[in-house]
């Protein structure tokens, strides 16, 4: 078995121990306000959560498609009379994004893993090739899309919190929390569902990716295997659960009652939702905790924690220059091995 394939086989390893870590670092925000507010057991709703994120993560491929070709181009990686430089290019981003990760869960703070997966790939790739290598339409479209998604689900929980006051102005508290405790468990099966629609296309994107740069696979087509794989991975790492994370963005950011924990749904949902249609990849993250912030800015400035949410947008700020910086290092050692 030459270097190439081993490699390979790594690359593949690892984007799926990514996906896992995904799906209890990044499915947290998904199921946060369903906990926080009661409105679903812990364990049911990561259960519920993990089917929802597999039939998301099975469906859909645009995103995949375009992260396998708009950061990089994988051909320029192309393994040529055994060059290893693309497969451990990828590699170095994927124990990059690993590690921050890890760290970001054990810390309790809802970082981006797509930003860290970006940040990752490009950082790695520049150590690799100079920054000649990246492709600068497509990597400046996915900077975009991850720069104004946070921006539209503020104003998108803020506007969908306006319309339920208005809608609900009238009606007994106790009895409209009660009714949307209920609407809340489609809310959040909806959420988790789109969440699986964009995140776990990630770790396929890359796979794929590894797999043309490694000279096994042809075009840009995500193989089925890689769409399942990807699929079970992060099925399998939302059923672990991140409660540090839900602790986090399900009361640390506002206090949320059940017609919150609703509008923020709605609002996120349809974010991550049409970033997908358009074949964009987006921090669910970001959008779900932004759009909890648009929620309580509606409801009451004061009422959210900002101290709180500047912890989070410095973290957000700070993932992607920080996981370019450690997938070159990691990629400057891995080097040094093959």
């Amino acid at each position: 078995m030459n270097t190439i394939v081993i490699l390979t086989i790594l690359v593949v390893i690892f984007a799926l121990t990514f996906d896992f870590i995904n799906g209890f670092h990044d499915t947290a925000n998904a199921i946060a306000t369903s906990v926080s507010t009661r409105a679903l057991p812990p364990r049911v709703a990561i259960l519920m959560a993990a089917i929802m994120n597999f039939i998301g993560a099975i469906t859909f491929v645009g995103v995949a498609k375009a992260l396998t070709k708009d950061i990089v181009d994988p051909f320029s990686l192309n393994a040529f009379d055994g060059d290893t430089t693309g497969s451990v290019v990828i590699l170095a981003a994927l124990i990059s994004a690993i590690i921050w990760n890890l760290l970001t869960w054990y810390f309790g703070i809802p970082s981006s893993s797509s930003h860290t997966l970006i940040g990752s790939v490009a950082g790695a790739a520049i150590a690799s090739a100079g920054f000649g290598i990246l492709n600068y339409g497509g990597f400046t479209k996915i900077i975009m899309a991850l720069v104004l998604s946070p921006i539209l689900a503020i104003c998108a929980g803020f506007i969908m919190m306006s319309i339920f006051k208005l809608l609900f102005k009238d009606l007994n508290l106790y009895r409209t929390n009660k009714g949307f405790r209920i609407v809340q468990i489609i809310t959040a099966a909806i959420q988790s569902f789109t969440h699986g629609t964009n995140d776990a296309q990630k770790a396929m994107g890359i796979m794929t990716m590894a797999l043309i740069a490694g000279g096994l696979h042809v075009g840009e087509e995500i193989p089925f295997w890689v769409r399942a794989a990807a699929a079970l991975a992060m099925g399998l790492g939302t059923s672990i659960g991140g409660y540090k994370i839900i602790k986090t963005v399900g009361g640390k950011i506002m206090k949320i009652r059940p017609v919150n924990g609703v509008a923020a749904d709605l609002a996120s949902a349809s974010i991550i939702f049409g970033a997908t249609l358009i074949h964009l990849p987006v921090s669910t993250t970001h959008v779900i905790s932004s759009s909890i912030m648009g929620v309580g800015s509606a409801q009451r400035v004061r009422g959210v924690n900002w101290g709180m949410a500047r912890k989070i947008v410095t973290t957000w700020v700070i993932t992607m220059p920080i996981s370019a910086v450690m997938a070159a290092i990691v990629y400057f050692v891995l080097s040094l091995l093959f």
